[in-house]
């Protein structure tokens, strides 16, 4: 039965990336950056907020402190300023100068590329990480955040899986390595404009017609 079902996960995947290899062949983060440092920052403010928010404040914060050393040097409550209207913006302004201070310090003011040095960072955990290696610099990887974890439940492209890393370990065995980083992007807009939390779009999904939870 479990392998049965497993066969099942494997045949949603292989569908639902063969669609987005025709529909969607090079999808981008709609987060707004030009460098590392400015996808990390942007990255980190985006937890638990939406990536217009935080592309209205990331202009003038960006303006105000163009590098990691520049910020390093500011205080909370100066970075509070640009980014009060985020979710959680005091704890968020606390891990943006403390980032900034480690890059400096430790990094030589660059983001590191590997993700040991990445999780080492105030506030960056091991999604935020994948999001800054993939896109950053093209290391393979995954990226489950809550929209991801939902749709590869809904889809059945993952089994039983309990945590978003069970999620992530599910999706790298099914997928593709080459697709990895833009596997990340399809699913997060899929669950962002269509599989939404709650009363997802089923009539406009191309996956309706086999979808193991319609209207869930």
């Amino acid at each position: 039965m479990i392998e049965n079902e497993a066969f099942s996960c494997q045949e949603n995947t292989d569908r639902v990336c063969h669609y987005f290899r025709e529909v969607m062949p090079a999808p981008i983060s709609e987060l707004e950056y030009r460098t590392p440092y400015e996808l990390l920052v942007a990255v980190v403010l985006s937890a638990q907020c939406t990536d217009v928010r935080v592309n209205k404040v990331t202009p003038a914060l960006f303006r105000k402190y163009p590098t990691p050393s520049m910020l390093a040097k500011a205080s909370e409550e100066e970075v509070l300023e640009y980014i009060a209207s985020c979710s959680y913006p005091n704890t968020k302004a606390k891990y943006l100068v403390g980032i900034a201070k480690m890059l400096v310090e430790r990094f030589h003011g660059r983001v590191p590329a590997s993700r040991e040095a990445l999780e080492s960072l105030p506030g960056v955990g091991r999604k935020s990480a994948s999001v800054v290696l993939s896109i950053s610099f093209g290391v393979p990887a995954i990226a489950v955040d809550t929209h991801v974890h939902r749709v590869a439940a809904r889809l059945g492209l993952a089994l039983n899986a309990r945590t978003p890393e069970d999620t992530e370990r599910q999706l790298m065995s099914r997928i593709p390595r080459e697709d990895w980083g833009r596997a990340h992007h399809w699913l997060i807009l899929h669950g962002r404009y269509i599989c939404i939390a709650r009363k997802p779009k089923c009539c406009q999904c191309p996956f309706a017609s086999w979808c193991p939870r319609v209207g869930v």
